[in-house]
């Protein structure tokens, strides 16, 4: 417990007495806030939209058709029945559908009988992007839905598209919040823990380990935990700073339960980076190869997260990667927090995957750890 402890300190007090690199980890985050909040644009496609016929009429097969010809064209959604309206919002809050669209039953007799038909679409708004680009393809596609709230009274037979959103307004800059943090997450991964290690070994001060009875674990164990520390420290800081800066004041709605579900998808998340980079970085022997893959492997994570735009709307290749890349559970996990007020039941796969990922990243990074020249 000694030796471990010794390794903690030591890692601490070489990441503080670097401020270059305490205010780069700050800072790059809230710069890819400030950037990425305001400059990317472009269309999404195969956004899963649940659709609860309760009509079942001539009417209600029409708007299927219209909305066949959305995933023929354009390809923004991809249609998928559903049964149950309860099961439906279930799956909308729980992340597995962007939008609902609920064809109430007596849609097709209001139709034919000339008075306001209304259609219900219910967008996750905790993504405002997914929830704008279904919401514009569904008034593009179908030419009677332009209005989105009903007035008492209506032109005759002409249908109307309600919308509902299930979550208080949040801009796009907000929902980036969660990509923020996991991007802070991984600055601090990069540079504390293996990273102290390349350095020690390119300075030849790991020399001196082998003139102690320091073993491989202790040695990975007391970096990894140093760098858990900082880095949740990092990841806490920059949260409240992006919610300052987008203008969302995340403590007022936190409850000390959700607030318990942020701290362990970020300590697990930084357990499973810190892992990580121990398996990458066990062999380097130059902080200059660090850095060329810092930026490499940045892009490999973070973008193909979800922090900025749908996985649903990327290639099958990408979006195989998406699925073990452990920064796309993250995100979801802080996004389903932050903004949707979600409890344990609705993270609990994103936790067992951070989880089983970070066991799994730091045995294998303690194995490719070298003690010796």
């Amino acid at each position: 417990m000694a030796r471990f402890y010794a390794i903690f300190v030591r890692d601490l007090k070489k990441f503080i007495r670097n401020p270059l690199v305490v205010a780069m980890s700050l800072l790059m985050p809230i710069i890819y806030l400030v950037i990425l909040g305001n400059s990317f644009q472009g269309e999404l496609k195969n956004l899963p939209l649940a659709v609860v016929d309760l009509d079942g009429g001539p009417y209600a097969t029409r708007v299927f058709e219209l909305l066949g010809s959305i995933e023929a064209g354009p390809r923004t959604v991809r249609t998928v029945r559903v049964a149950d309206q309860g099961e439906a919002m279930d799956g909308l809050k729980d992340g597995v559908y962007k939008a609902v669209l609920v064809i109430p039953s007596g849609f097709s007799r209001a139709v034919m009988r000339g008075t306001a038909p209304e259609l219900g679409l219910f967008l996750d708004n905790a993504e405002s992007i997914s929830a704008g680009n279904i919401q514009a393809a569904m008034k593009s596609a179908i030419p009677e839905l332009k209005r989105e709230f009903i007035p008492v009274r209506e032109e005759r037979g002409v249908a109307h598209l309600h919308n509902v959103e299930l979550y208080r307004k949040v801009d796009y800059d907000q929902t980036l919040i969660p990509g923020i943090v996991i991007m802070a997450i991984f600055l601090g991964a990069m540079t504390t823990g293996a990273f102290n290690m390349v350095m020690d070994r390119f300075l030849g001060i790991e020399e001196s380990y082998f003139l102690t009875p320091l073993t491989k674990r202790d040695i990975v164990f007391g970096l990894v935990a140093s760098g858990l520390l900082i880095t949740t420290v990092l990841a806490v800081v920059v949260l409240f700073l992006s919610s300052l800066i987008s203008g969302i004041y995340l403590w007022r709605s936190l409850t000390p339960g959700t607030v318990v579900l942020i701290l362990a998808v970020i300590i697990l998340s930084t357990l499973g980076l810190q892992g990580l980079m121990f398996i990458i970085m066990g062999r380097i022997n130059h902080p200059r190869i660090v850095g060329v893959l810092g930026g490499f492997l940045n892009v490999i994570f973070f973008f193909p997260s979800g922090a900025i735009y749908p996985v649903e709307s990327f290639p099958w290749w990408l979006k195989g990667f998406a699925t073990v890349n452990p920064e796309t559970y993250s995100v979801h996990a802080l996004r389903a927090l932050l903004f949707k007020g979600a409890g344990v039941v609705a993270v609990n796969g994103d936790l067992l995957f951070l989880a089983v990922f970070a066991a799994v990243a730091i045995f294998l990074g303690t194995m490719a750890f070298k003690r010796g020249l």
